[in-house]
This record gives C-alpha cells, sequence and structure tokens, in this order.
C-alpha cells in the first residue's frame, strides 16, 4: 500500500488539497498488486473528506486510475457548457455516476484519451473546447493540459499544483499520512 500512496502524493496531490477536480495516474498490475483491493482500501479510508478513486481501463499491464472530488465533480457536470460538451459525446445524464460509467466506457473503447476528459480533470471549460475543436494542435501553452485561453492564469496554476506536489511530497516523507494531507471540503 506505501508505493500506491507514492502514487497518490506524486500524481494526485493537487486534488487531495482540495486545489483541482481530479487527477489521472497509470498503476503497474501484476499478480503482487491488486488494484481493487487499494480502490477499496483507499475509497474507505478517503470517503468522509469527499475524495473517491476508480479506475477507468486496466490492461494486464496497469491500470488507469482517477481520483476525484465528488462534490467539484458535481459542479462541473451542472455547467451548461460541460453539460453540452458531454451530450456530443454520449453522455445521456449529467448523474455523476452514470458520467462516470460512461467515462469509463469511453476509456476502454479508446485508444488514447477520451477528448472531454479534461472536465473531469477540472481543466478550463475554453481550453478543453479548443482541444477538441483543433485536435489537440495550435494550443497557445502545454503545462498540465493544452491551453488554449487564458495562458497567465494556466501559468499560475501550473505554479500552484507544482507547489503543491513538492510540498506533499516532503511532508509525506516526514510521517504525514494520506488521511492527514487530504483537505476536507
Amino acid at each position: 500500500m506505501d508505493e500506491f500512496a507514492q502514487f497518490l502524493i506524486r500524481h494526485c496531490s493537487p486534488t487531495l488539497a482540495g486545489l483541482k477536480t481530479g487527477n489521472l495516474f497509470a498503476y503497474p498490475v501484476d499478480e503482487s498488486k491488486d488494484p481493487e483491493t487499494f480502490i477499496r482500501l483507499w475509497n474507505k479510508e478517503l470517503e468522509e473528506k469527499g475524495i473517491q478513486l476508480r479506475i477507468l481501463r486496466k490492461s494486464e499491464r496497469k491500470a488507469l486510475i482517477y481520483v476525484y472530488r465528488v462534490s467539484r465533480l458535481q459542479n462541473v457536470l451542472q455547467e451548461e457548457k460541460a453539460e453540452q460538451i458531454l451530450k456530443k459525446y454520449g453522455y445521456a445524464g449529467m448523474n455523476t455516476e452514470e458520467c462516470m460509467q460512461h467515462l469509463s466506457l469511453r476509456c476502454e473503447n479508446f485508444s488514447c484519451f477520451p477528448h472531454e476528459i479534461g472536465l473531469f480533470l477540472g481543466y478550463p471549460i475554453h481550453d478543453v473546447e479548443g482541444f477538441i475543436e483543433y485536435g489537440g494542435k495550435n494550443c497557445r501553452m502545454c503545462g498540465c493540459w493544452k491551453v488554449y485561453c487564458e495562458e497567465e492564469s494556466a501559468k499560475r496554476t501550473f505554479a500552484l499544483y507544482e507547489k503543491c506536489r513538492r510540498i506533499y511530497s516532503r511532508l509525506f516523507l516526514q510521517g504525514k499520512s494520506i488521511r492527514q494531507l487530504t483537505v476536507s471540503l
């Protein structure tokens, strides 16, 4: 479980800190590492903090794990622009669980990430729209996501996420638990 906790700190600190809707990471799978077990354990551990973990796609070698703040995702899914984008990709309802099931199906059927995944990760809607419109090309800047508008704001956000990762990594190495580092919202 320690290795899984290190993955959470390395890849999900901004979500754990309450700065971001969600994060993704690929976790290696073998006989000694059962991601479903880790997911169940961490969901019990972090549920009261408003965090959920979910496997979006799994192969013989790795599992794609989505860590998210339920309330923040619900807020994103209720935005009119987000709803319009998601409907284009076959999302029927804006119920969080239905959207998660559909996202999982789309991840299973895509060789790369479905374009709308940026909404689930908390990227600005105008950048998700730009990514979809330009097929991931012609961005003004690339960092945690491809930026099509508001570069200065994105730079500040990228710096904030990186600072959060450094602080959380240091605190974790000093003995703070994931539970202690996870902000309740």
